[in-house]
């Protein structure tokens, strides 16, 4: 994590951990729709979750997983870990740098990052730790608001990041899936949606 812009980003979403889920209510149900019930049904076996936050995914992982999650912020966590304890799920919930993932080489079957990438510094390092981490013939499987297709839209997602990438490090003109392409990842399924196509959800697997 840099020294600088790490720790003030970690800040941040501690500070916003107890409206997060308010504000996120209005955007799963007007802006990404079924995304996360879409990318819980692909996990399989062991799953990392990277990026949990709230914990928002926690009610629609399929039975027969076995769940760990990471997430920088100690605030978002603990809201975590009190919705797994109201919803019964077993998972291990720790805090962790999606930059520099603790884990083993090849330790997961399944790598899920939902809304994540938008807001870690270094998005195509997070990419490298989750293809580390994944076993031969794992599954990646991404969801997030993405750069745009038309200029126009483009243009006003431009205005928008030189707001929110100084004030909450949220990109909006990122495209992870070019991350996922050059490092060799076979892609199996994408799909973009809402507004020229801001919202993306991508599964890939790494070869095996």
């Amino acid at each position: 994590m840099d020294e600088g812009t790490g720790p003030r980003l970690v800040r941040y979403w501690d500070k916003h951990a107890g409206g997060y889920d308010r504000e996120m209510n209005f955007w799963d149900r007007h802006m990404f729709g079924d995304s996360r019930p879409w990318a819980c049904a692909r996990a399989t076996g062991e799953v990392l979750e990277v990026a949990v936050g709230t914990g928002r995914n926690l009610p629609f992982y399929p039975a027969g997983i076995r769940l760990t999650a990471v997430d920088w912020s100690a605030e978002m966590l603990a809201v975590a870990r009190r919705r797994a304890a109201d919803l019964g799920v077993d998972a291990d919930l720790r805090q962790g740098d999606a930059q520099a993932l603790e884990f083993s080489d090849e330790s997961f079957d399944t790598v899920l990052c939902v809304l994540g990438l938008c807001a870690i510094p270094d998005d195509r390092r997070a990419v490298i730790e989750m293809r580390r981490v994944l076993r031969p013939g794992g599954v990646l499987v991404l969801v997030d608001h993405v750069a745009a297709k038309g200029g126009a839209l483009r243009a006003v997602q431009w205005l928008y990041d030189r707001v929110s990438i100084p004030l909450a490090g949220e990109h909006f003109r990122r495209r992870p899936l070019a991350h996922v392409r050059d490092l060799g990842f076979v892609i199996e399924e994408t799909q973009r949606f809402k507004l020229g196509g801001v919202v993306e959800r991508v599964r890939a697997r790494k070869p095996a």
